[in-house]
């Protein structure tokens, strides 16, 4: 019963913002007020540079990935995996620490999947990296990663709790990218 607790515990760790941590530990301003306001690596590139991007790239991740590869390794069912998974991923996009508004979730949703499966994992980003060296379109490369994502769960892990936390972070990456379609479909992104 007490592995339970690692949903919740997964829930802070992706409350944790890296975007407004790093900007804070190197002296650049609050991203959440400066470039797209999106507390992202993407945002945190604008305002401090690749160095910043990639400590803010990384911590996002690593948020995702953590919580699952601890209970995995504890020997967690594959549903718990999920929830503990969803909540990190959760955590990164509404932080209680934060007020409730986090980043968009591509980061940490990715070390989630490389949780669940290092092969997912590395799909994912294999995905977004050839459809960003085709189109040169981050948000593009991430849509198109996370769509996809839920068929290699499927086809990777095979396990429908793991393949239905894949589809639930496609929904929120697609909403939290919502302005990023429009102008996508506009021409303008």
């Amino acid at each position: 019963m007490i592995v339970w607790l690692f949903v919740p515990v997964a829930y802070l760790i992706g409350s944790i913002s890296s975007a407004i941590i790093t900007c804070r530990l190197m002296g650049f301003p609050d991203p959440r007020e400066q470039g797209s306001g999106n507390p992202g690596a993407t945002n945190v590139m604008r305002i401090g540079g690749k160095k910043a991007a990639t400590i803010t790239l990384l911590g996002d991740l690593l948020k995702g990935l953590l919580p699952v590869y601890v209970a995995g390794l504890m020997g967690v069912s594959l549903e718990l995996l999920a929830a503990i998974g969803l909540a990190a991923f959760l955590g990164h996009l509404y932080p209680v620490f934060f007020k409730f508004k986090g980043g968009k979730g591509v980061a940490t949703s990715i070390g989630v999947l490389l949780g669940f499966s290092w092969a997912l994992g590395f799909a994912f980003v294999g995905t977004w990296l050839l459809i960003y060296k085709v189109g040169k379109i981050s948000s593009l490369s991430a849509l198109c990663a996370s769509i996809i994502s839920p068929l290699y769960a499927w086809l990777i892990v095979g396990d429908a709790s793991v393949v239905m936390a894949s589809f639930i972070m496609m929904v929120f990456l697609l909403w939290r990218h919502k302005s990023n379609i429009k102008r996508l479909i506009n021409g303008d992104e």
